[in-house]
């Protein structure tokens, strides 16, 4: 199905672009990456897997003739577009460079697509698209109503997305996850790969929030099925044009619940977290309903959150080994 099969994946270097690259060349497909900024601690881009090579083009989203041309050149067939300015905080200083990459980018890659043999695009997502709900978990046929810059920009290019669909038969799907986290996220920003680091270090992990927030997660590798599955259906099953699919775990956490149990597998339950509460306009609880996913796509996430952790966890504990003064293995589940 992927042997030989001409992608591109925008975002590549990111983190679930870090795992789907080199899934995709695993499956013989010549890949074909936009890169902005390459920040690749999972493995060197271009390398791909032996006599599958990554091609690399240097450029940003808000670039419609290089996405034009890169299209066309490589004669792309299916997209991945995981580019995207993805940091809440980022968001909140800089909304406009956050809409220009969020939005424009969106409308750019897709408008190269519609422009250049129409390839079947997988539009990345995430549950902040659906903003505040009194009603949940979300399904997708939940209003998309974000209403700060992130949620706003994810909503919106969910919309340009069926827009494409509807209006000029742009074979286009929309993927919805849960809370990603996995070996390669070097945003220490985030709070599993800071925790883990904190906890590597010996330090106390500082919560911004209260730490009552509510989240729900997938493991990276679960995620990188979820778009393989869903692009193997689409290339045969055009019902699936203009659709939105969730995909998570189905079981929420609290912050607070997430250190405890990374702390706990770690062996440091010493390390009582700070709890600053000093985060301000987050939605209080999220949590996605991924039945839609299960029951079309036959699709099951296939590590448990406790599974994820272990991996995420030896994966920084061999990343940071120099810095840290006596490494911690991930305790047996």
């Amino acid at each position: 199905m992927w042997e030989d099969r001409s992608v591109m994946v925008t975002g590549a270097s990111g983190l679930l672009g870090s795992w789907l690259v080199p899934a995709l060349a695993s499956r013989g497909a010549r890949i074909v990456a936009l890169v902005r900024d390459q920040v690749t601690p999972h493995g060197e881009l271009g390398e791909g897997v032996p006599g599958r090579p990554v091609t690399i083009v240097r450029g940003c989203l808000e670039d419609l003739t290089i996405l034009r041309r890169t299209v066309a050149e490589y004669s792309v067939q299916t997209i991945f577009h995981l580019g995207a300015q993805t940091q809440v905080g980022v968001a909140k200083l800089d909304p406009a460079g956050t809409l220009e990459a969020n939005v424009r980018g969106t409308w750019n890659l897709l408008e190269a697509a519609r422009l250049s043999g129409m390839p079947d695009v997988l539009v990345a997502s995430s549950d902040k698209a659906y903003g505040e709900s009194k009603s949940l978990p979300y399904v997708e046929t939940h209003a998309l109503c974000g209403r700060y810059p992130y949620e706003v920009s994810k909503s919106c290019a969910d919309l340009i997305a069926c827009m494409y669909a509807t209006t000029y038969n742009l074979p286009v799907s929309v993927v919805r996850c849960g809370n990603l986290f996995g070996g390669g996220d070097l945003n220490w920003g985030r709070t599993i790969p800071g925790l883990i680091k904190a906890t590597i270090a010996g330090l106390q992990f500082v919560i911004r929030s209260d730490g009552k927030h509510v989240r729900d997660f997938l493991y990276v590798e679960d995620a990188v099925d979820a778009y393989l599955t869903l692009a193997e259906r689409l290339m045969s099953d055009r019902s699936l044009s203009g659709e939105a699919f969730n995909f998570s775990l189905g079981v929420k956490y609290t912050v607070l619940e997430i250190v405890e149990m990374v702390q706990s597998l770690m062996g440091r339950k010493d390390l009582k977290p700070v709890v600053t509460n000093i985060a301000k306009n987050e939605i209080r609880e999220q949590y996605l309903d991924s039945s839609k996913a299960i029951a079309r796509l036959h699709w099951k996430a296939g590590f448990s959150m406790q599974e994820g952790l272990c991996r995420t966890i030896d994966w920084y504990q061999e990343y940071l080994m120099r810095k840290a003064d006596a490494p911690v293995k991930c305790a047996a589940i």
